[in-house]
């Protein structure tokens, strides 16, 4: 049994349910007669680094259950890379003074790597340290997990949302006959993917996907565009805004700007595409962008991803408490017709900075549409509603206290 102090921190772009997992943890390090004092550090790595916690044991137990329905990072979030080594020798120096003996990190791909590279350091300097993360990304592209909390919420907000859409554009007879939805998606499609959830009979929105995976032809894009005008009257195409051409590259970026990760600027693939469309076919249309409210949207919160986001923040602790570190906690999908899963450990090593594609083989020969495969392993994601409490006619969220 190691004694001594628990941090837990948040990192990365938030989810819906990214809190849950921050609830499970909390719970079970409650619960851990091994652990002492339970800090929150705010901001990510960098609230570690600037000795900026706060107390989560004299939380209020109703804000700790609230944090179950409240969307956006509760302790604060960041994006920063450990690089230099002030950065790291001030790491072991804060673990040391406030004798945090387990460390848990809320994160993606970029987050992994950084609890990764924690665990390194503690090893390679004789500091007994457990490190565990747990996974959250709307953009589902970690690897070793069937899936990741954050996801299902997302896909289901943004499938709802384009039912409404396909069903709004087509009752209106105005000269607007195109809508561009532009979905989150750096290098992955998974959530674009997502909203193929909207259909429910042949010739529903959305009529048209696109995804990274697959190489973007413009001329292809303007004629697939232009026969589904022909065939339905209207049109409502979803692009995930990373799009590629035959050569890697992104079709439309702010290659002068990138974040301390060095990934570029993506956004206004939308605008670009509709310009295009209207110059060439001679159709209007309308640029559509959902931006944060795709990750944000509690209200239409999956509760399988809650409960998944809730219980991977729990098992990580419990696995820490039982010895292990430089793990993630993966979610694994069980045979069966019913959909059931349960949860492992997988190397965080595997899984820094790697990505996880959509399959090939989940797409339709034309890249403008995905398959039944990926519907049905998408769709138990987004099942079930969470009971999000209101007061005045908006919802009661919660905040941690100071």
């Amino acid at each position: 049994m190691l004694k001594g102090n628990c941090v837990i921190a948040q990192s990365g772009g938030p989810t819906a349910v990214i809190n849950n997992s921050l609830a499970g943890a909390i719970e079970a390090a409650y619960r851990g007669e091994a652990i002492g004092e339970i800090y929150g550090a705010r901001n990510g790595i960098m609230g570690i680094l600037a000795e900026n916690f706060i107390d989560l044991r004299r939380q209020d137990a109703a804000t700790i259950q609230g944090l179950r329905f409240t969307p956006g990072a509760a302790l604060g979030s960041c994006r920063y890379q450990l690089k230099k080594k002030e950065d790291y020798d001030k790491l072991l120096a804060v673990f040391r003074k406030f004798d945090i003996r387990y460390f848990f990190y809320i994160g993606g791909n970029d987050s992994m790597d950084t609890a990764h590279k924690v665990n390194q350091l503690a090893q390679e300097e004789g500091y007994e340290l457990r490190v565990i993360g747990i996974p959250k990304t709307v953009d589902n592209d970690l690897p070793l997990t069937d899936h990741c909390p954050g996801y299902g919420s997302a896909a289901k907000y943004l499938a709802a949302i384009v039912l409404e859409m396909g069903m709004d554009i087509k009752s209106i007879v105005t000269s607007t006959k195109v809508a561009i939805v532009e979905a989150m998606g750096r290098n992955t499609g998974w959530l674009a993917a997502a909203t193929a959830l909207a259909r429910r009979a042949p010739g529903e929105a959305p009529h048209l996907i696109y995804l990274p995976e697959v190489a973007f032809d413009l001329q292809a894009f303007l004629t697939d565009v232009e026969k589904a005008y022909h065939q339905y009257g209207t049109v409502l195409v979803v692009v995930s805004e990373g799009l590629v051409d035959k050569n890697g590259n992104y079709i439309f970026n702010d290659a002068a700007t990138v974040d301390v990760f060095g990934h570029q600027r993506l956004g206004g693939l939308g605008q670009f595409l509709l310009n295009k469309i209207e110059a060439e076919l001679k159709i209007k249309g309308r640029f559509i962008l959902p931006a944060t409210s795709q990750r944000s949207a509690m209200h239409l919160a999956s509760r399988t991803d809650a409960e998944e986001a809730y219980n991977v923040g729990r098992v990580a602790v419990e696995e820490a408490l039982r010895g292990a570190s430089g793990h993630m906690v993966a979610i694994k999908r069980l045979e069966g017709e019913e959909y059931r899963c349960t949860y492992e450990l997988v190397e965080l090593d595997k899984v820094a900075n790697q990505e996880k594609k959509v399959p090939r083989a989940w797409i339709n020969a034309a890249g403008n549409d995905v398959t039944t495969d990926f519907i049905n392993y998408a769709r138990p994601l987004i099942q079930g509603e969470v009971n999000v409490p209101y007061h005045n006619g908006l919802p009661a969220y919660v905040n941690l206290a100071q």
